[in-house]
């Protein structure tokens, strides 16, 4: 089993003996109850990560950790972005736990015109804030040490900015469902091997022929996964690991 990961506030500390406290700290000790001679890792969430070895448990909430030598996780290419269309209820944050879990490497939420759910002042700062807990979380769970960027700007993104988006990509794909219209399947899609590829998910109530539009000014191309309807949660989900698989960065 891998070794489990804990999240540290500012540098990553490196060849030296070190408290993990707080509530990393607290998780450890009490909830994966580490005790000395067990390997944990330490990282940023932003790539930097260390090994290290428990010298001693102390309390409830501190363990002393004799840490080795920084080390930084190179970007994955290509990057991967989902656009995620606001979900109703819970299904964001399953949205961006699967993904994470996945390997996604950056979520923007969008405020689709079909959305039920709206971000608007204070809502939207805390649906926000809930994603970034989530995608922490489920980086930890995961053992990544490099979790996925979210926009550091509350609120979700217009149509006019995914599409911006979509037009510096260079893969840029829209999931659609409507069997009627012309539209590749995401599993014979040519694929960059450097660069980015964004990746609309639109809301339950599908894409907008208007947003579709305005998605294929800025050079998107509808794409089906297959023959089954997803939900908006897991449609992202299914078509990163379908990526991935193919780019080759699950070998």
């Amino acid at each position: 089993m891998t070794a489990p990961v804990f999240v540290v506030e500012g540098p990553v500390p490196g060849d030296c003996t070190y408290v993990l406290d707080g509530a990393e700290g607290r998780h450890a000790v009490s909830v994966k109850r580490l005790r000395a001679g067990e390997a944990l890792v330490l990282t940023d969430g932003r790539g930097e990560w260390s090994e290290g070895v428990v010298a001693a448990a102390e309390g409830k909430d501190r363990l002393v950790v004799e840490v080795g030598p920084v080390r930084s996780e190179p970007v994955e290419r290509p990057r991967i972005t989902v656009v995620q269309a606001l979900p109703k209820g819970d299904r964001g944050e399953l949205a961006v736990e699967t993904m994470t879990e996945t390997g996604v490497d950056a979520i923007v939420p969008w405020a689709a015109s079909r959305c039920v759910t709206q971000w608007r002042g204070e809502r939207g700062t805390k649906a926000l804030n809930k994603w970034r807990a989530t995608a922490r979380e489920a980086g930890k769970q995961s053992r990544r040490v490099r979790f996925p960027e979210l926009p550091e700007t509350t609120g979700a993104a217009s149509t006019k900015e995914v599409a911006a988006l979509l037009a510096d990509a260079d893969l840029a794909v829209v999931l659609h469902e409507d069997r009627d219209a012309p539209s590749t399947a995401l599993a014979s899609a040519e694929l960059p091997t450097d660069g980015e590829i964004v990746l609309v998910v639109g809301p339950e109530g599908g894409v907008s022929p208007e947003e579709l539009a305005v998605f294929a000014q800025a050079g998107a191309r509808p794409y089906r996964l297959g023959r089954s309807v997803l939900r908006t949660s897991t449609a992202g989900t299914a078509a990163v690991a379908l990526l991935l698989g193919r780019t080759g960065r699950w070998g």
